[in-house]
This record gives C-alpha cells, structure tokens and sequence, in this order.
C-alpha cells in the first residue's frame, strides 16, 4: 500500500515513532478486533475513528471476555507504541506493557513441587484451566492441568472428572516465564480414598 502521497502526514508521524515509544489519548471505538485510540499528538485517521490501535491481547495481562471490562469509550489510556502497520495506517500499541506482568511476579515466588489451591474456571477435552489463589497480592493467575495429570485419569471424559467453579489443589510442575505457561497436576486429597 503507497500511502505516501495520500497521507504524507499520517507517515511522516508513523514513521517518526520509535518501538518501545509512549503514547496518550482517548478510546475512540471498541470493536470486536480491538480498540482504537485517537492519539493526542497524531493526525486524524482517514477511514478508522483513530490512529491508535491495541489488538485484544495487548489491552491486559489478565484474561478478560469483553474489551468494556479493561477499557470504555471515552477513557484515556497510555500505551507504548509497538510498529507502524503500513497496511492499516496505524500505530499498533500496548496499553497492558504499561503494567508490570503479574505472571513475572507470581513465578518468582513460586516453585516446582508447591501446593497451590485453585478454582476451574474451563474445561477442555484434554485437561482444565485452574485459577490459583493469588500469592502476595498477584491475582488472576491461570494454570493448566493435563488430562494424564488429573486424579481420575485419562479414560475418563473430561466432564466426568472436573467442573467449572469447582475447588482443588494443585502441585506446580513447570512454570514456563518465557510463554507465561504454568503447568500443574492435581493433587489427591488424602481423605479421598474414592478414587
């Protein structure tokens, strides 16, 4: 896309932020893609309601259903500035990189083999995802226990073996900081001699 001669404005401004760069403004539109920002110190967008754009993932380090519950039309946010999509016209921006990553500090306080209790919040054919109970403030923190990990065992259907909202105690098996993964297996509770 040659947006040169259309725009030069719009790319002398892109082309000029570097990554890592901070950026204000003001939710201009939530959609279900993402979000765009109308930036203080950028030219207006000529097709989208902001120069500013945060994809999904990029809005919280916290898992989240809706974009309402992490921003709102109106609020202003800041957001560090990622690369310039030349495709779209628009900086693409990070408004969670302005926060420290919970997932950081809970794996430097936690290690392999610690018990943790935790709540199921899914549950997929090939395990559950377990919400841990936050350790010294850092809250929301998802872990993964595998079908083989779980105490029924394999052959079981999944939602025979565990359910949503449902409490248990977990073991840490790995905790991956690069793909912010925490691996867990599901602890047997001594007094359940069921299974």
């Amino acid at each position: 896309m040659s947006g040169i001669p259309e725009h030069p404005e719009m790319w002398a401004f892109l082309t000029s932020l570097a990554p890592g760069a901070t950026l204000s403004g003001t939710v201009a539109v939530i959609e279900p893609f993402g979000v765009f920002v109308a930036l203080d110190d950028g030219p207006s967008h000529p097709l989208f309601p902001g120069v500013g754009f945060i994809t999904y993932p990029e809005l919280s380090w916290q898992s989240f259903d809706e974009a309402t519950e992490v921003v709102q039309v109106g609020q202003r946010v800041t957001c560090e500035f990622l690369q310039f999509d030349t495709w779209n016209l628009e900086a693409r921006l990070s408004l969670r990189a302005m926060q420290p990553d919970p997932f950081q500090g809970f794996a430097d306080r936690v290690v392999v083999g610690q018990e943790l209790r935790g709540e199921v919040t899914k549950v997929v054919p090939f395990g559950a995802f377990v919400q841990v109970d936050g350790i010294e403030g850092i809250e929301g923190i998802e872990g993964f226990v595998h079908q083989e990990h779980l105490v029924a065992g394999p052959e079981e259907a999944m939602s025979d073996v565990v359910r949503v909202g449902e409490e248990m105690t977990v073991v840490v098996t790995e905790v991956d900081r690069t793909r912010r993964r925490l691996s867990l297996a599901q602890q047997q509770d001594p007094s359940d001699d069921s299974r």
